[in-house]
């Protein structure tokens, strides 16, 4: 069991995380802590700099951590991940401004067509999906990867930023020439058949194929299994197709969002986006084999784009409603990427939201397993 004590903490992590480099000074480093240290964040990362020196790094508390192929939820940790020879990297806040018209994002200008990706850590009451949207709108080409940190009670947050700890906003790092790998796991399995959205406005989907989505959602139900049905009643999920081109879509070809509200008189849903007339939408439900395929599926594949070179370390950003919440087995997510992608270097934290790109578009997501893959010589 890992101290409680910030200094003997910080020290340990970053002793071991230096060492792992040898004679490599780091150009980048990601520090998460457990809960534990949420009082503590500034002597945790005195000690961790006073260690391991100075360099750019981001990073936050958070209610779980990863570290290697271990998920730890409870106790306390710290995992410090050190890379070299990324080439320039920079670090930067960002703190949300309110105004007359209702608010700014301030702090960092991100700039079209610039190649790498963003790293992103947000305090949760950061605007971290309107961000995303307007930067699908208007920065083309943009990455961004992270998650929103969950450790602290009533929303209390601690950000790294390089030597200093903040209390709320968003850290980011751009990484230009790291070559980063994102991928993302949203856990879910179609069911039933896509329809054509006939009728929509905002986040509210009026028709399904010329039908109320009540309707189509009780035909469905009546023709699963009894399991898939005990599934639909916890928790409805909707996919929205990525590509309105492709003939035939499998899991992973949607971009996953929850069921809001129904209004039974008229038959119409709300979902957690807005949804055009034309989109595809399926029906989606999610359970730990749900999750569990949807991630070994995605690893298997990236294996094989690495044609059998070794990954040289990942940046896990699972959801806090994974883990223990979710799967019988402990550290599913960690343990799964080095069974498929071997002994990497690996560290993360239980998000409450992730941060991770589907189809070429930025999202904030749910019950997400996004990973920064940061490939190998």
């Amino acid at each position: 069991m890992l101290s409680p004590d910030p200094a003997v903490a910080g020290r340990r992590a970053a002793a071991e995380a230096r060492a792992s480099l040898g004679d490599e000074l780091p150009s980048f480093g990601v520090l998460f802590a457990s809960e534990h240290f949420l009082g503590s964040a500034e002597a945790l990362m005195a000690a961790v700099t006073a260690e391991a020196g100075s360099f750019p790094l981001i990073g936050c508390v958070a209610e779980g951590v990863v570290g290697g192929a271990r998920e730890v939820e409870s106790g306390p940790a710290v995992s410090l991940w050190l890379a070299a020879g990324l080439g320039p990297v920079e670090t930067f806040a960002m703190k949300f401004l309110r105004t007359r018209s209702g608010g700014a994002v301030a702090g960092y200008r991100f700039e079209p067509g610039r190649p790498g990706v963003h790293l992103m850590i947000c305090d949760p009451s950061f605007p971290a999906d309107d961000l995303l949207a307007h930067l699908n709108q208007n920065v083309a080409g943009t990455v961004v990867m992270g998650g929103l940190a969950s450790g602290g009670v009533l929303r209390e947050s601690r950000l790294f930023l390089d030597g200093e700890v903040l209390s709320g906003g968003a850290v980011g790092a751009h990484l230009p020439a790291a070559g980063v790998r994102t991928l993302v796991s949203q856990g879910c399995r179609p069911v039933g058949d896509p329809f054509t959205v006939t009728r929509a406005e905002g986040n509210l989907v009026q028709e399904l194929g010329g039908q109320p989505p009540l309707v189509r959602l009780r035909e469905l139900a009546a023709d699963l299994p009894a399991h898939d049905r005990d599934l639909l009643a916890q928790g409805l999920h909707v996919g929205m197709a990525i590509n309105e081109y492709r003939s035939e879509r499998q899991q992973g070809d949607f971009l996953i969002r929850g069921f809001v509200g129904a209004d039974p008189e008229s038959g119409a849903i709300a979902v957690g986006d807005a949804v055009e007339v034309g989109q595809t939408l399926q029906f989606h439900i999610r359970d730990a084999a749900s999750a569990d395929e949807d991630l070994r599926r995605t690893l298997q594949q990236e294996a094989a784009a690495l044609g059998g070179r070794k990954a040289a370390g990942a940046l896990l950003f699972t959801c806090n409603g994974r883990g223990s919440r979710l799967f019988s087995e402990p550290s599913h997510d960690a343990g799964l990427l080095a069974e498929k992608l071997g002994d990497v270097p690996v560290a993360g934290f239980f998000c409450a939201g992730e941060l991770g790109p589907v189809g070429g578009q930025n999202y904030l997501h749910g019950f997400t397993a996004s990973i920064a893959l940061f490939p190998g010589a």
